[in-house]
């Protein structure tokens, strides 16, 4: 399962890079298009019709083969993870966590393995590498960035859950210290 999530993550890496690569095409020619998906149905039609010239409108159309074949391959890995957890309780429990979507929670549930191995949530967020580094000397304590011990998915995932999350929620609001 972890490498099944690990791979489709490395797949819509490849696809993102593709994606870049044709928007770059595109500025070195000075052509903008007005769509808000390029690569959906409407934007794709666009991309076609766009004023390119030749060796540009060749690595454009390079580029968009290579995206449909890395799509082909996303949906390809998707299946065998969804079969895998379709009964799981854990992947379904933690999608009630408000930003965690069914990729995120594929993530979660694939790097944490069993949650039963944790004594608690602290544990967890420092095997998971999203807990500060602390230094203490005596009376003086340094507090620094999260320790990053544990998977990069995982805490990309982590992060990708709490922009998810809608700033109006009530604990992103809470301020331990009054604004000055």
């Amino acid at each position: 399962m972890r490498e099944l999530v690990r791979y489709r993550a490395k797949l819509v890496a490849w696809r993102s890079g593709l994606k870049a690569s044709v928007h770059a095409v595109l500025a070195k020619q000075g052509v903008h298009i007005a769509v808000s998906d390029l690569f959906g149905v409407g934007g794709r039609e666009l991309l076609a019709r766009a004023p390119l010239d030749g060796a540009y409108r060749g690595r454009v159309s390079s580029l968009c083969r290579l995206i449909d074949a890395v799509d082909f391959e996303i949906d390809a890995v998707a299946g065998p993870i969804r079969a895998r957890l379709s009964g799981n309780a854990g992947y379904t429990a933690i999608q009630a966590i408000r930003g965690v979507g069914p990729v995120l929670a594929a993530v979660f549930v694939a790097e944490i393995g069993e949650v039963d191995r944790f004594l608690g949530p602290a544990q967890l967020a420092s095997w998971a590498g999203l807990t500060p580094r602390h230094r203490a000397s005596d009376l003086v304590v340094h507090r620094g960035r999260v320790t990053k011990p544990g998977s990069t998915l995982e805490r990309w995932a982590a992060v990708e859950a709490a922009h998810g999350v809608p700033h109006t929620a009530g604990w992103l609001n809470f301020h331990p210290r009054p604004h000055r």
